[in-house]
């Protein structure tokens, strides 16, 4: 797979200029590069638009042109970007328990991470979770508390599996369950079309967005726009009033250029 990558454009795509090494230094700001530049958006499941996870189709959309992805697009071409620079990686998939109650059923294997091993230690590497995307590696080690530039994480366990959760003004928040066996590129597409089709996903019919830049966190959910700090805090909220300011939104801050015409997104998403 690595084969087929334009990893000069990726880093041009991310504007990434340092030095590439596989070790901690570089991994951290790979992915704080990543998540800046790529910003997470699921326009095309909401606008029933197929989304293919195939590294040529991922790298044309997210590389080679003006939009972000989700967690299978971003975690796909984040892989291939790692595993050509020399890391050992491994995919993996997760269980989301953002929206759930404790006592809630476990879902489908609906997202995807990745697990690098990094100067003798594994690490959970997430570039497209997107209601508070990872701005940094994540040490596979249970208990402690793990800043990065832009949150507060912390893995755990629960009913036999590992967790990562997100530290939020509220307290503690379990992102999603997962465990360490390794997935195939078959499993990641069959797990792409279930999140970019089913009802029960909230990308096929609410707008979502996230980027998180050095020092801001960016979130777009339906109409509403919310700037928060590196702990979650809110700076701003508002509401937008038009499909005008949607898209002078989606264009200025997300930097991206959405497949259809912005009237349309504005009529797919509610107050």
């Amino acid at each position: 797979m690595a084969a087929e990558l334009q990893l000069d454009s990726y880093l041009a795509r991310i504007a990434y200029r340092a030095p590439l090494a596989p070790d901690l230094a570089t991994l951290a700001a790979l992915q704080a590069a990543h998540v800046d530049a790529l910003p997470f958006e699921a326009l095309d499941p909401l606008m029933g638009r197929p989304v293919h996870v195939d590294l040529p189709s991922v790298q044309q959309k997210l590389v080679l042109s003006r939009r972000g992805g989700y967690c299978f697009e971003q975690n796909v071409l984040f892989q291939a970007v790692l595993e050509a620079i020399g890391f050992k990686v491994v995919g993996l998939t997760g269980r989301v328990r953002w929206r759930s109650a404790p006592d809630d059923p476990l879902g489908p294997r609906q997202h995807m991470m990745l697990l690098v091993e990094v100067e003798g230690r594994p690490h959970l590497v997430d570039v497209g979770f997107g209601i508070c995307m990872m701005d940094g590696p994540i040490r596979l080690e249970v208990g402690p508390e793990q800043r990065t530039p832009m949150g507060t994480f912390r893995i755990g366990m629960w009913n036999g599996l590992y967790t990562i959760s997100a530290k939020q003004p509220t307290g503690w928040r379990m992102m999603y369950a997962f465990d360490l066996a390794p997935q195939i590129h078959a499993d990641y597409v069959l797990g792409s079309w279930y999140t970019s089709t089913s009802p029960a996903v909230p990308a096929t019919h609410t707008l979502m967005m996230e980027r998180v830049a050095r020092g801001v966190r960016h979130k777009l959910v339906s109409r509403r726009y919310t700037r928060q700090d590196g702990d979650a805090e809110v700076i701003e909220e508002r509401a937008l009033a038009s499909a005008a300011e949607l898209g002078h939104v989606i264009d200025d801050i997300f930097r991206v250029t959405p497949p259809v015409p912005i009237e349309d997104l504005w009529e797919r998403t509610t107050s």
